[in-house]
Parts: structure tokens; sequence; C-alpha cells
């Protein structure tokens, strides 16, 4: 791991959990998915996510998306409590904030590549959102795929979409959840060399998901979370 992580955890958090917990389903079918989570992520810093399936990672990231509640605690979010705002203005600060890189691409299959980038920062009234768009695919190395739509473009080049999309509202923090799933080795690698160097370009905090314990060691610092608990790692 890198040795700065000790600076990076020094700086002020961009994320800072406290107290957290989650359960889903209803009666006997109720299900505690998080268990008193404390964590604290500087600003900058990169940490790799890890587990065994079924331990809480992917719901993890979905509450620090602001995309799951939870049943008791805080969620900060870049000096932000994201609980106590209601829908409109947390989809706002989420569009603003937070950009995330799913495993299975999520792209729109009737827009363009340059649509899909594009959409986040129509989303923000931003009037170059094309402009902005075609950058940030030029970014990530596709300059000559702009018109093509997804189902002409290879799975990495769809989850290079993705990343486009991720960082093209310049968010303060990216979240991947398993971002090489659906890519073969030499394909994934590309991808996590680009999502890497465009986190340490523009000084996002990352939080990787991720089985792949060489992929976790090219974070600042890694968590280990079992059974809906930081075993490892919290900071």
């Amino acid at each position: 791991m890198n040795d700065t992580s000790a600076v990076h955890r020094a700086s002020a958090p961009a994320i800072a959990l406290s107290g957290v917990n989650l359960a889903l389903g209803r009666g006997a079918a109720r299900v505690q998915i998080l268990k008193d989570i404390d964590l604290n992520i500087a600003s900058g810093e990169a940490v790799g996510l890890v587990g065994p399936s079924g331990s809480g990672k992917s719901t993890l990231l979905m509450v620090m998306a602001g995309l799951e509640q939870v049943d008791a605690g805080s969620v900060a979010v870049a000096g932000t409590d994201i609980r106590g705002l209601s829908e409109d203005a947390l989809a706002r600060f989420r569009g603003r904030n937070i950009g995330i890189v799913f495993q299975s691409f999520h792209l729109v299959p009737t827009m363009t590549a340059l649509e899909n980038v594009a959409v986040p920062l129509e989303l923000a009234d931003r009037a170059d959102a094309f402009a902005a768009a075609a950058a940030g695919l030029e970014a990530v190395g596709l300059k000559e795929r702009l018109l093509h739509y997804p189902s002409q473009l290879s799975g990495g080049e769809q989850q290079r979409v993705a990343i486009a999309r991720a960082f093209a509202p310049q968010p303060s923090l990216l979240l991947a959840d398993e971002p090489t799933g659906n890519l073969d080795g030499e394909t994934g690698k590309q991808v996590i060399d680009l999502l890497f160097a465009l986190h340490a370009e523009r000084g996002t905090t990352l939080l990787l998901i991720t089985h792949d314990p060489a992929l976790a060691e090219r974070c600042d610092r890694i968590i280990h979370l079992r059974d809906g608990q930081i075993v490892e790692g919290a900071g």
C-alpha cells in the first residue's frame, strides 16, 4: 500500500459514518445488513473495501451514495449530513459530489456514448454539457467513439464510458463497485489503471469494492467487512 495513507487520514474526512445500522426485509425475513459501522475516509484517499459475498459491501456503498437509508447513525459526505436532506436535495447533492461506477456499466442503450456522459451534466444544468462530455470521453481514450451506442462498444469501452460519466461532474467522491467484474483480465487492468490515473490527477476520493487482493493493495488503505461489521482498517 502507498505510504501516503497517514497523511490522508490526518485531513478532513470525505466520508464520516458513525453508528450506522441497516436492516432489510420485513418481519421474520428482516436481516441486519450493517452493524454499528464507524468509518472515516479522508479527502483524496483511495480505499479498498473487501470481504466475502454477502458481507454488506455493496449496501455500505449505497449508504455512502445516499441510495439506501440507514435505520440509525449518521452519514456525512463532504461535510454534509445527507440523512437530513430531502429526496430532491439529496439528488442534487449526489449529482454534484458523487460519481458511481458499477460492475454492469448501467449505460442507457438508446443513447450514444456522448449522450450517456452528458446526462448528469444536463441534470446539473451545465450549458456546456456536450462539450464537457466529449472532453471526458477523450480523457478515457474514446475520442473516436462519441456517437457509438453501447451495443457497438466492447465491454471495456462501455466501462470507460461509465467512468467518463462518473467523473464528468468532477465529483469529490467516486464509488466503484467491482468495476472490472464483467471484463477479462487485460481489459480489467486497463480500466483500473485508468481509474487510478484519474483519481490521482483530479484528487478524487475513491472507494473501490473488489474481490482482488492485488487490486486492493493499490489503494492507500484496505477495509475488511465481515457479516456487516468492519473487522479491520476503519482508521
